[in-house]
């Protein structure tokens, strides 16, 4: 099991946001094949999504990432389990093609075997994607 934790000194600025970088290192080391960019791109939405519509003030979400004999599982739990996503396979809105936003669980879905939705005791929710790994 792979648990990154992201800092940097106060005034350094990242090339790149933490979610995208640190726990792609992290894939890197544990997962030696081509699923580390899918993994990489599951973390960076499933953050970036906690982020955007999970955040409670005052309150973290949790990224653990663990490899389960040949399958790579993402999870990220957040505090606002009254804000979840769409069911697996549910139909939504089909974004505009120029829109900024509307795109990553359309992602998820493309990239992940498997994912869903779970409540989180004793607060909150916790979005999980799979990947199964085939070397």
């Amino acid at each position: 099991m792979c648990s990154p934790s992201v800092s940097a000194p106060p005034r350094a600025r990242p090339a790149r946001p933490p979610a995208r970088s640190a726990p792609a290192r992290h894939l890197g080391r544990a997962v030696r094949q081509p699923g580390v960019d899918s993994a990489a791109l599951l973390v960076a939405e499933l953050a970036a999504n906690a982020v955007t519509h999970g955040r409670v003030p005052g309150r973290d979400f949790e990224l653990t990432v663990k490899l389960l004999g040949r399958t790579l599982r993402v999870e990220v739990s957040d505090a606002r389990g009254e804000r979840r996503p769409p069911d697996p396979g549910a139909s939504r809105p089909v974004p505009r093609p120029l829109a900024e936003k509307g795109r990553g669980l359309l992602q998820v879905e493309a990239l992940a075997d498997r994912w869903d939705v779970l409540d989180r005791a004793p607060v909150g929710k916790t979005v999980f994607a799979e990947l199964d790994l085939t070397h």
